[in-house]
């Protein structure tokens, strides 16, 4: 019994620290982790560090120029014009970890909300099962990219540009060109334009330092057990406690009424615990479970996963899969945000979920990145694009800014790739 077991888990080449909620642990104490911590950044290996870095100067930026940027309503409109994009770039983690891409995760979504919105009109499907209609079709696309690429080897780009061009044609089919149909039920418009009671938002905090502080002090348990390196208690509970200062002041913020003297408007966002969910229940995903282990392991390196044992095709197949059903999760919260979908929805949001990933930190290359990068990168995205609307720039200005931001970060992210292998040599 013992033997079949230690082929099933074969021996990979993984960092197992790398993807914990709260840091990596090392040996000494505090001096010694934040020397760790900078060794690791003089070697190549920054994460989303550099998009904090500018998430820090653009708030600050943007909050000079325009005294509108820091209100409760710009901020609660910030986090639901963000969460289609935090969702969509979850999503593309999950192949881009591969070292493949997925091109077509927009105009997924847009064929998958094209399908819901019409057949959830009046006297039409119930919308529960509209919604399992519209994950099935992510599944199904996801499935067929995922088989042409690991089945028959053919480049990620090229199926996944070919669907792209290809489902937008499905779309005209499905919706017309220039048609319109309007988002009917009322759940799921709720969702981007709704709010939690104020009481309910401090539970939800209370809720994620809950679960963070038990992975936390799991992960102490188990790696003192076997004898592994643990990070010095109080790096742990100052992180911890940072996302309790952070998390309390957007709570009691976004809890503050931002309505009329006619109307009361308060709490956070509904789609903030929903987004906050996906974000948890992926990083369980990918750094506890088997399946996670492989898709690092694959996109560090694919051949000498293959040798260890893992169904490198497989894995591939699941990761497309998860890619085009989370893409389809950011179809919903798009469409309740707009109202409708027309035959343009997901078109041009796909290029920016990439963004999103790599702006963040996550590596074009494989095998390096985290879910939560993909959201610092979007929320980076989100705040250019809200902030220089504020300002009255064009959406030229826009997408210049945007597409800038990109470049660097995807240079910042071959000179590390160049910068640790030299060091590794």
């Amino acid at each position: 019994m013992s033997t079949e077991i230690e082929q099933d888990e074969p021996a990979l080449e993984v960092d197992a620290d790398a993807p914990s909620l709260l840091g990596k642990g090392e040996h000494g104490g505090v001096r010694e982790a934040v020397s760790a911590y900078l060794r690791r950044v003089r070697g190549g290996d920054m994460g989303p560090l550099p998009a904090v870095a500018g998430l820090v100067v653009l708030v600050a930026i943007f909050a000079a120029a325009n005294p509108l940027f820091l209100t409760e309503r710009n901020i609660a409109n910030l986090f639901t014009q963000a969460a289609p994009l935090v969702t969509l770039g979850m999503a593309l983690v999950f192949v881009l970890l591969l070292g493949e891409i997925d091109l077509s995760a927009g105009v997924t979504f847009g064929v998958a909300m094209g399908v819901f919105v019409k057949i959830t009109q009046p006297g039409g499907m119930p919308w529960p099962l509209a919604v399992l209609v519209a994950l099935g079709i992510g599944v199904a696309v996801g499935g067929t990219i995922g088989f042409f690429v690991a089945k028959i080897g053919v480049p990620s780009f090229v199926v996944s540009l070919g669907l792209f061009l290809g489902l937008q044609g499905v779309m005209l089919v499905i919706i017309g060109a220039g048609g319109t149909y309007r988002l009917i039920p009322e759940p799921i418009k709720a969702v981007q334009n709704r709010n939690l009671p104020p009481w309910a938002g401090w539970t939800m905090l209370a809720v994620v330092l809950g679960i963070l502080l038990a992975v936390a002090l799991t992960d102490r348990l188990r790696r003192a057990s076997s004898g592994a390196p643990n990070a010095p208690l109080s790096i742990v509970l100052a992180k911890l406690g940072v996302v309790a200062v952070l998390g309390a002041a957007l709570v009691f913020y976004l809890n503050q009424n931002r309505g009329t003297a006619v109307r009361t408007l308060e709490g956070v966002p509904i789609v903030v615990p929903v987004v906050l969910a996906i974000l948890m229940v992926g990083t369980f995903v990918l750094d506890r479970t088997r399946f996670g282990r492989y898709i690092y392991a694959i996109g560090g390196n694919a051949e000498a996963a293959r040798r260890a044992g893992v169904n490198v095709p497989l894995v591939k197949w699941s990761a497309f899969v998860v890619c085009s059903m989370l893409a389809v999760v950011a179809g919903f919260f798009f469409v309740s945000r707009v109202g409708s979908a027309d035959a343009s929805t997901g078109r041009e949001i796909v290029l920016s979920g990439v963004a999103a990933a790599v702006v963040g930190g996550v590596s074009l290359f494989g095998g390096r990145g985290r879910l939560v990068h993909a959201m610092i990168g979007a929320t980076v995205i989100a705040v250019i694009t809200n902030g220089l609307g504020l300002l009255g720039f064009s959406a030229g200005a826009n997408l210049a800014v945007s597409g800038g931001v990109l470049v660097l970060a995807a240079t910042v992210d071959a000179l590390a790739r160049k910068r640790s292998g030299a060091i590794g040599v």
